[in-house]
Order: C-alpha cells, then sequence, then structure tokens
C-alpha cells in the first residue's frame, strides 16, 4: 500500500503526518517546534524520517508552507519567521534527501483545497475560502481546480487596499484587509480606543489578544462589539469585491478569529448586502465555517497529493 506523506508548517510547530491512499485517518502524526535548534529544514527531515514506512512504498510528500512560493519549481520565496527559507528550493532538496515526488503548496490555498474535498465545501464546484487570523489568507476554487495563476500567487485576499492611507500592512504596504480586519489588527485598535480614553472591560487585560476581544464581545462589552464589527464591516466589503470577481456558491471561514460568532459574521454579511453590485451574487450564496480546523493544512496537503494530475 502506498503512503503519501504531508507536512503542515505553521508559525509555532511543523507536523507531518503519513496516510494510506483511501485512507483520511493517518497512519502516525509527529511534531517537531518549527523554531530551535539547528535547522528548520533539518529538523522537518528529521521527523519525515522519523514517520517513514518500513513496509510500505512513500509515493510522494506534500508541503503545506506559509509564504509565497511556486508550486511548479518547488521554491519558496519567502516565510514567515523561518530564517534562510528565501528563494529556498524546499521542494528540490526534499526530493534530493528522500528520493520521492514532492509537492509545495501556500497553506490556506491548500486549506481552500482541503475544506473542498474533505470539509464545508464538499459538493461545491466554486469556492471561497477566508482564514482570519494572524493574518488573512485564502484560497479559490473555480470549476473544481485551485486557482494559482500564472507562477502559484494567486488567492493573497488578505493584501486587498481597503483604505489607501490606512494602517500599515505586515507586507509593507498601507490600509490592506489584513491591517484592518485581522487579529493583531483588532487588538491594536482596542488598545488605541483605550489610549484614548474609552471604558471597557479590557482595560483590565495586562497583555490584550483577539480571543479577549470575542469573550469581552459575548459579555456585552461595547468597545470589543464595535471592535469586531468595525473588522466585519471591512472583511464584507473586501468579500463583495470577491464574490463580484470570483461568483462563488460558498465562502468558508477559517481561522480563530471567525469564530467570534454573529459580533463579526453578521457585520460581514451586512457590509457584503450593502456593497454587492446586484443581489443575484447572494442568490444560495452560503456563508459557512471551516470545518478541517487545526488538520486542514495536513488534509490539503493530502488533498493535493491525492489530485489525479499529480
Amino acid at each position: 500500500m502506498s503512503i503519501i506523506i504531508a507536512v503542515d508548517i505553521g508559525g509555532t510547530q511543523i507536523r507531518v503526518a503519513a496516510y494510506r491512499r483511501g485512507s483520511l485517518e493517518p497512519v502516525d502524526v509527529r511534531r517537531t517546534p518549527t523554531r530551535g535548534e539547528g535547522a528548520a529544514f533539518d529538523r522537518m527531515c528529521a521527523v519525515i524520517q522519523s514517520i517513514w514506512p518500513e513496509h510500505s512504498t512513500v509515493e510522494k510528500i506534500v508541503v503545506a508552507l506559509p509564504g509565497p512560493l511556486d508550486p511548479e519549481t518547488g521554491v519558496i520565496f519567502s516565510a514567515p519567521n523561518i530564517p534562510g527559507w528565501d528563494n529556498f528550493p524546499i521542494g528540490p532538496e526534499l526530493e534530493k534527501r528522500f528520493g520521492v515526488r514532492t509537492l509545495i503548496g501556500n497553506d490556506a490555498n491548500l486549506a481552500a483545497l482541503g475544506e473542498w474535498r474533505f470539509g464545508a465545501g464538499q459538493g461545491h464546484h466554486h469556492l471561497l475560502y477566508l482564514t482570519v487570523s494572524t493574518g488573512i489568507g485564502g484560497g479559490v476554487i473555480s470549476d473544481d481546480r485551485l486557482l494559482l495563476g500564472v507562477r502559484g500567487l494567486a488567492g493573497e485576499v488578505g493584501h486587498i487596499a481597503i483604505l489607501p492611507d490606512g494602517p500599515l500592512c505586515g507586507c509593507g504596504q498601507r490600509g490592506h484587509l489584513e491591517a484592518l480586519a485581522s487579529g493583531p489588527a483588532i487588538t491594536r485598535y482596542v488598545q488605541e480606543q483605550l489610549s484614548s480614553g474609552i471604558e471597557s472591560t479590557l482595560r483590565l487585560k495586562h497583555k490584550l489578544t483577539a480571543r479577549d476581544i470575542s469573550e469581552a464581545a459575548a459579555k456585552g462589552d461595547a468597545l470589543a462589539i464595535h471592535a469586531l464589527e468595525r473588522a466585519g464591516t471591512y472583511i464584507g466589503q473586501a468579500l463583495a469585491t470577491f464574490v463580484q470577481l470570483l461568483n462563488p456558491s460558498v465562502v468558508i471561514f477559517g481561522g480563530g478569529v471567525s469564530f467570534s460568532g454573529k459580533y463579526l459574521l453578521d457585520p460581514v454579511r451586512a457590509s457584503l448586502e450593502k456593497q454587492i453590485m446586484d443581489k443575484s451574487y447572494l442568490k444560495n450564496l452560503l456563508i459557512t465555517h471551516a470545518e478541517l480546523g487545526d488538520d486542514a493544512g495536513l488534509m490539503g496537503a493530502l488533498a493535493l497529493g491525492l489530485l489525479p494530475d499529480n
């Protein structure tokens, strides 16, 4: 029985799983810190080696990576928080190390693919996936195919300009959706409001997080509710553009901030309805939560490995 090894490289840990073809239950799952002693690539290889099956053939390795990359050449152009991974040929290096075909994909793109194949997007042919967390990312399925663009760089939905002179984004540009509605952006806005004298139960928090804000909103804190409504309104504004461009039948929200529930998603829907050019775009449009959770990267990598042209 052939094995597909899926690798998910996150901000804090590298997870590796071995799947038998035809099964969604991993034979084994292991992990290592993303940052630690020695090079991240060597630590990743050590985990892959530790999970390598003795009595089965490894068909391919598939890696979900943060940051822009070229899936054709196997080169990652940059990876947040991983030193030495600028223009790094991770695909060819893994093929050289293990002697098997290696595929790579952007983690948000692969999460979209995973949700389409195994999660909330099953049965849909046109899908938009948005993850709202430390950053804002996403992926698109169009006519049952992952939309990649000419170099695999499509789907950077967090970097659409909403306010041209707005806050500085992590990418170096101003006013991007990520700079206005990601977890850190929501937290920064609340901190600014607290500094201006706005009263809130959040003033008691020593180190404020987006989760604190979501919890405070659920308890009726006015500032927390306003901050999430503000972020949701910006997301809805961007979503109207995406829906008009892509015409999906389902929009799937993932990432920790998206689980702020009605305090975020009700404003998203209201803003979407206000901004959309024609209500026909909204007919039968499903807006829902992702189902794969922390396994989105691994399951997305598996989904990529199972595509017939891979």
